[in-house]
């Protein structure tokens, strides 16, 4: 079941990417009393998510701070030092990565797409959302092949 604006975040652990190297990260204590704009990528170094994801959400830190964002996040069903050469490939210290290794957090949201017949097996859809303390407060999931509703500057726009 996919998860839907009101709903509290599941309880699953992420890998934070750190200068010190992977740190284990239980979802509510991460999201706990503060606003994220969490975006999610099918993977990192993939054309959409290195041309337009990320960097539409680095362009947009300052705006999304003035609108109350305490914190941008991506997460992606890759290992954290995939995500961590992939944040320093693109200046990205502005976004907090945060490893699915397994695709537990996509599957616990109801959010994975199959990739399979690309080599790419089980992956997350691309999507953003907002979450205020561990609640869903946006949710916006792409249509397959189309890059639209998870963009920086839509999120903004519902804010």
């Amino acid at each position: 079941m996919t998860i839907n604006v009101g709903d509290r975040l599941p309880e699953a652990t992420l890998v934070k990417v750190t200068a010190d190297g992977p740190d284990q990260v239980k979802v509510a204590d991460y999201f706990a009393g503060r606003t994220v704009a969490l975006f999610a990528v099918p993977g990192a170094f993939t054309p959409t998510c290195s041309a337009q994801h990320l960097p539409g959400f680095l362009g947009k830190a300052d705006e999304l701070a003035a609108k109350g964002v305490d914190e941008i996040a991506c997460t992606a069903v890759n290992d954290p030092f995939v995500l961590q050469a992939w944040s320093k490939e693109n200046g990205a210290e502005g976004v907090t990565m945060l490893a699915d290794g397994n695709g537990d957090f996509a599957k616990a949201v109801g959010l994975t797409m199959d990739g399979t017949k690309f080599g790419l097996g089980i992956r997350s859809q691309r999507y953003s959302m907002l979450v205020e303390d561990g609640v869903v407060k946006q949710l916006h999931v792409e249509q397959p092949g189309e890059f639209k509703v998870s963009s920086a500057e839509y999120l903004l726009d519902q804010i």
